[in-house]
């Protein structure tokens, strides 16, 4: 066994004597070491349960032969670091979750994993890990958030939240209203109830290969979830013993999968920063242009919340992540030889699985539409690409020109927005919150949310080189690279420039000739760093383009 280094030998016996204080018996220490890294906090709503599946998960270990062990990973909770400096240290935790859990998993030799992530950062910083280490390991996440209820008897959830802050200000709710949305939209524990971004890696999880079924879509106050916890802690002994790694299971077949049902759930943009960035730990580049050429042979067929009225409970009912792949299946779409942590191909996991409902997951001959639900869009406004979430806009912004109306931080966009001084037709500019602009790319999720509150979803567009929350919806435009604070075209930007964008066609461009730009390049003047200390410097000095999945070297 790999923790044999650790526990076997005369040259082991200082090693031992560890683990006795720990309380461990020899028994236990000739068994597997399964390290069990659980998420569990008390500030992100996401992970409050997670205590709960760690014990789950921790029986099915014993129960199976194995002794878990547990420890530690951070999450934040995006909600919560909404619209304030603590949105800046969102992004940047992927990459410590990464590295903690790699150095934890390294330093005690653990013969297998069980990561127990649920939250937006968390999964995809967990996957990292998880190739960089490359022992057998599984995901058991902690599961979705069920949808809120208005007293009207409409559903509810965490971008109707938003929607109703811009709602206000636009005159059109009053603080009783508001109040309602408050206390109804978030009603239990679990990730946010629509296809956002936690709830769209969680699903990507069992598209790779590397969750059980349902890991994606069991809410998270069913006990079915304590179930599947149990069942993942019992399956990692059975990947330890054939020695199925997760390098054996995210191949390039296996991303060129999870990007296919990505565009027909019509997940989170952050999925297209993560994805990379994942793939990059398996020593496989994903480039964007990839994400179209699968986004044009991949209908969409879901259309939860932010874009349409059908939550995570609707899709797990309907037959979860399983019944979108058999879907897709159908028509070739996938490549169902790859291996998964059931130890079988996905062939096989797919067989006899049924579509409960085609209304929550629309047949492969009945989609919402022929094209995927992510667009990447190039242009000489972002000659490196720039990402939109297709599904969630409207079809009257599918294509759109006006004029820009620029802002250097979205600290400065939100009250012109609140104030009326955004127009139907206006294309709102927020730059300067790009990878190293930010540092840290937050999400703008407040702006977005304020457009359509206010009224004007269906007229105005949003481009930024920061990216949004899988809750926005609208004509929202980010990861906009190269981005300002490298000089990128969106810097050149001025107030009035009249900005194409044509989601069709893939294009997006500024109407400004290329001698006044060359002219205003050679003017430019790279603004001081927002941060200049800490974590959020080192971040910003090694981060990558955001077109490259924002890794960092």
């Amino acid at each position: 066994m790999r923790s044999d280094v650790a526990k076997k030998g005369i040259p082991a016996a200082p090693n031992r004597s560890l683990f006795y204080a720990l309380g461990y018996t020899k028994e236990e220490l000739e068994r597997p070491l399964i390290g069990v890294v659980c998420s569990y906090n008390e500030i992100v709503p996401g992970h409050m349960n997670l205590d709960k599946i760690a014990e789950a998960v921790k029986a099915g270990v014993r129960a199976a032969g194995g002794t878990p062990i547990e420890f530690p990973a951070i999450a934040v909770c995006d909600g919560i670091a909404m619209g304030h400096i603590g949105m800046k240290y969102s992004l940047v935790t992927r990459d410590l979750i990464a590295d903690s859990t790699e150095a934890m998993a390294m330093a005690h030799q653990f013969d297998g994993l069980v990561m127990i992530p649920n939250c937006d950062k968390n999964v995809p910083g967990l996957l990292m890990a998880a190739a960089r280490v490359n022992v057998p390991t599984i995901f058991c996440s902690g599961g979705p958030m069920l949808a809120g209820r208005l007293e009207s008897g409409r559903r509810t959830c965490l971008s109707h939240m938003f929607e109703a802050v811009g709602a206000y200000y636009a005159g059109k709710l009053d603080e009783q209203g508001v109040e309602e949305y408050e206390n109804h939209a978030c009603p239990t524990c679990g990730s946010c109830s629509g296809m956002y971004t936690a709830n769209s890696m969680n699903c990507l999880t069992e598209a790779i290969g590397m969750g059980l079924r349902g890991n994606g879509t069991i809410p998270a106050v069913w006990s079915a979830r304590l179930r599947l916890a149990k069942h993942a802690g019992m399956k990692i002994m059975e990947l330890v013993e054939k020695d199925i790694r997760p390098r054996d299971i995210m191949t390039e077949a296996a991303f060129h999968n999870a990007e296919t049902v990505d565009m027909a759930l019509g997940c989170s943009t952050n999925t297209m920063l993560h994805l990379p960035a994942i793939a990059h730990e398996c020593g496989i580049e994903l480039d964007l242009d990839m994400s179209n050429d699968i986004s044009s042979k991949t209908p969409n067929l879901c259309h939860l919340a932010p874009a349409g009225e059908t939550y995570m409970e609707d899709l797990e009912q309907a037959g979860g992540v399983y019944a979108v792949m058999s879907e897709l299946a159908k028509k070739g779409l996938l490549d169902t030889s790859v291996m998964t942590v059931t130890g079988k191909t996905m062939a096989e996991n797919l067989a006899g699985v049924v579509n409960r409902d085609p209304e929550t997951i629309r047949p492969i001959d009945h989609p919402y539409s022929q094209d995927g639900g992510i667009a990447v869009l190039k242009g000489n406004l972002a000659p490196e690409g720039c990402v939109v979430k297709r599904s969630a806009v409207a079809p009257e912004m599918m294509s759109h020109q006006g004029p820009a109306r620029v802002f250097d931080s979205e600290e400065d966009a939100i009250p012109a927005i609140y104030a009326g001084k955004i127009v139907a037709g206006d294309v709102v500019v927020i730059r300067y919150e790009g990878p190293k602009g930010g540092p840290g790319m937050r999400e703008m999720l407040n702006p977005t949310s304020a457009i359509v509150g206010m009224g004007l979803g269906e007229s105005v567009a949003l481009i930024t080189d920061g990216r949004f929350s899988g809750a926005t919806r609208g004509a929202a435009i980010g990861h906009v690279c190269p981005e300002a604070a490298q000089g990128g075209p969106i810097a050149l930007i001025e107030d009035g420039d009249l900005i194409s964008i044509d989601i069709p066609t893939n294009t997006i461009t500024l109407k400004v000739d290329e001698a006044t730009l060359a002219a205003r390049k050679a003017a430019w003047v790279c603004p001081e760093p927002k941060v200049k200390t800490g974590y959020l410097a080192r971040y910003a000095k090694q981060v990558t383009s955001a077109a490259r999945g924002a890794v960092l070297e």
